[in-house]
């Protein structure tokens, strides 16, 4: 990648003339390089106008960071090329070192849970609503890539109807800050510490606490074996005193997150050319059958018997060869 026409000004103005190199990125428009300069580093993200407004990343971030979490700290912006230069939390993620010491992995996803029990106790902060409005529209991203790509003829009626009779229990009269990109990849291991550092949080909505949850324990690139995923469950419901209802809320939620991811990464290879991401679909669509498999997830269940036949749930790309 070629950084951005204006970073070596913009780097200079600010103290942080030096090398730039690229670092991995996400599936969005956004650019990321590491900038080293006399012995220090940090990270530049690019995001570019207007397609991207990092101005909600920075607002979430010192919210986060005013409340002790590891958010990081922003050095400098520049709104009109949309560049902002970032704290560097390096290198190390929890999907990698979890894939290389299994035995590590759940302390690792220990962690991780309690920070979401502890994000929980700060309420939501200035947010728009994770509503019925956007849970349909997020549903919708399934009905809108993934069947066509793959031929089917659905009834797109009787799907929203369908998610429409369990969105209720996916909605909460106390709110919490939803991160909603919470997973293995985005957790940095910070320090000697390997405090949990967060990232890729510009999306964040106020809704239900049992989102994050769900990002974390059915996480669409890597596998979560389903008895970690039921311990840290019981370990989430244990220290918040979440019961049943919250539990329902999981799976409501959980089959409504895989159902959009399906279709957005079915999106990502129709529409922006990425074609890695339909590989990542049969994981995706073996954590929304568990869901559906749940008794607060008949509406849905149902429908997708009716419309969307065993041999059809996989890889769109190998599908619709």
């Amino acid at each position: 990648m070629t950084p951005p026409a204006g970073a070596p000004a913009f780097l200079a103005a600010h103290g942080w003339a030096g090398a730039i190199s690229p670092v991995a990125g996400d599936a969005s428009f956004r650019r990321y390089f590491r900038v080293a300069c006399e012995g220090r580093s940090a990270i530049l993200m690019d995001a570019p106008p207007p397609h991207e407004d990092p101005r909600p990343f920075i607002a979430i971030a010192q919210w986060l960071r005013a409340r002790g979490f590891a958010a990081p700290a922003i050095h400098a912006v520049d709104l009109a090329q949309g560049l902002v230069l970032l704290e560097d939390f390096g290198d190390v993620r929890l999907r990698e070192t979890a894939d290389a010491d299994e035995p590590a992995a759940l302390p690792l996803y220990a962690a991780a849970v309690d920070l979401l029990v502890e994000l929980r106790a700060h309420g939501a902060g200035d947010l728009a609503p994770y509503d019925r409005t956007v849970l349909h529209r997020e549903t919708d991203l399934f009905a809108d890539w993934y069947c066509p790509a793959v031929g089917l003829d659905i009834d797109i009626d009787g799907y929203r109807a369908a998610w429409d009779a369990v969105f209720d229990r996916a909605l909460t009269d106390e709110p919490v800050t939803v991160l909603r990109d919470y997973h293995a990849e985005n957790l940095m291991l910070v320090g000697a510490a390997q405090s949990l550092g967060l990232l890729d949080f510009q999306d964040a909505l106020a809704g239900h606490p049992a989102y994050d949850l769900v990002s974390l324990l059915q996480d669409a690139r890597r596998d979560v074996d389903p008895s970690l995923e039921e311990a840290m469950l019981a370990r989430y419901r244990a220290a918040t005193g979440a019961g049943d209802d919250f539990t329902a809320a999981y799976h409501v939620l959980g089959a409504q997150r895989n159902a959009k991811i399906i279709g957005i990464f079915t999106r990502l290879w129709k529409r922006d050319d990425k074609p890695r991401y339909p590989a990542l679909c049969p994981r995706v669509w073996a954590y929304l059958e568990r869901d559906l498999s749940q008794p607060v997830m008949a509406p849905v269940a149902r429908w997708f018997d009716d419309n969307v036949p065993p041999e059809l749930r996989g890889d769109p790309a190998v599908l619709s060869a």
